[in-house]
């Protein structure tokens, strides 16, 4: 006999079903209207959910169960980083986009001639790109003006619509929010855990295990590892000699957050070489498998050391799914969907997992008993 029964779509069940999705739609609507206020606090989660492992790491250093000190401590180490990261990086980027400039010039001019390469494709590139604009954009004096314009309203980009007083005040807010939370990491984590009642922890907390892990693979690993594989590439690229290498090292890095999607930085690297090679006289077949080299030797590292060290053999997301996940919270809600698209995503599937797929699964089961 079959013990396993599929519950009757009563009125209350109905009613209940309805009500879920109007609360769902609310909650969505809501988010859109408050996502200016949101943001900072969603911002100073993630990078307080960052940070958090630093903090233990300072705890344990420290010998100590008091988190004041290793917070503090744990922001300034950040910001001696981040400091010193800039003070090295920027001159590096105004002076590699004055050469840059000089060499893009020296392509959209000069006659071409390559081995197994048309003149038509370099017709073609030239005549799809405003060379002129483009040595505009990488020059000095337009860089130094782009700094100092995305370090003065840098949030007013995030938030699209936000003054330049009310930028500095959203910052200050975010600064003030993730020390807040960092200093309460721990009872903000167990107070969330205790609004959820006894009868629904198990199921509840097993969707915010599965959150958690999510969070940790991504936020975490994949960033560590996205940073480590940055790190390579412009190494790689400085060694071979190919143009605007540490900034093309650490955009391949950026784009690792999304597993495999680095692929797409190729066209860039092949026209990088080809200005390269029309600039220097050098070869340019030698250069551009000098650069693939370093994809197969990064990607070999990363898929062989890295990967498995960091991330264990849990497995994460489809890359097609963060990818699509980034792209629809993004849309809906701006850059606060950006942050939130994956711990949305893994919710959703989560609760199909949990209702669905196991209900069909015991449904099986049952039937073959």
């Amino acid at each position: 006999m079959n013990n396993y029964e599929r519950q009757p779509y009563t009125f209350d069940r109905v009613v209940r079903i309805l009500f879920s999705v109007c609360a769902l739609l609310a909650t969505l609507y809501l988010l859109t209207i408050l996502k200016g206020v949101l943001l900072p606090f969603l911002v100073a989660c993630l990078i307080a959910y960052m940070l958090e492992p630093i903090v233990k790491w300072n705890q344990k250093w420290m010998h100590t169960n008091n988190r004041f000190v290793p917070v503090m401590t744990t922001l300034i180490e950040t910001c001696i980083v981040i400091g010193g990261f800039c003070a090295i990086f920027f001159p590096y980027l105004i002076s590699e986009c004055a050469h840059m400039t000089e060499m893009v010039k020296t392509y959209a001019t000069k006659q071409i001639d390559i081995p197994f390469i048309s003149e038509s494709i370099h017709q073609f590139i030239r005549d799809n790109i405003d060379f002129n604009q483009l040595s505009k954009l990488l020059s000095q004096e337009q860089w130094e003006k782009l700094i100092k314009t995305s370090i003065s309203s840098s949030w007013s980009f995030l938030s699209s619509s936000l003054a330049f007083l009310f930028g500095v005040i959203s910052w200050l807010v975010v600064i003030l929010y993730v020390i807040f939370i960092m200093l309460d990491y721990e009872k903000l984590t167990l107070s969330f855990r205790q609004l959820v009642p006894h009868s629904h922890r198990r199921r509840v907390f097993r969707i915010f295990d599965d959150i958690k892990n999510a969070m940790n693979r991504y936020f975490r690993g994949q960033f560590l590892i996205a940073f480590i594989v940055g790190v390579l590439f412009s190494i790689g690229f400085v060694i071979i000699g190919l143009p605007m290498g540490v900034v093309l090292g650490l955009f391949i890095g950026m784009l690792n957050m999304v597993p495999y999607l680095q692929l797409i930085s190729l066209p860039i690297t092949a026209l990088l070489c080809l200005v390269w090679t029309v600039s220097t006289g050098g070869d340019f077949w030698l250069i551009f498998w000098e650069s693939m080299a370093v994809y197969i030797i990064v990607q070999c590292i990363q898929d062989l050391i890295l990967t498995p060290k960091i991330m264990g053999k849990a497995m994460g997301l489809n890359p097609a799914i963060i990818l699509l996940s980034l792209s629809i919270w993004g849309s809906l809600l701006g850059f606060m969907g950006l942050i939130i698209a994956l711990p949305l995503t893994t919710l959703v599937l989560s609760y199909y997992n949990l209702y669905v797929i196991q209900r069909i699964q015991n449904k099986q089961d049952i039937n073959r008993h």
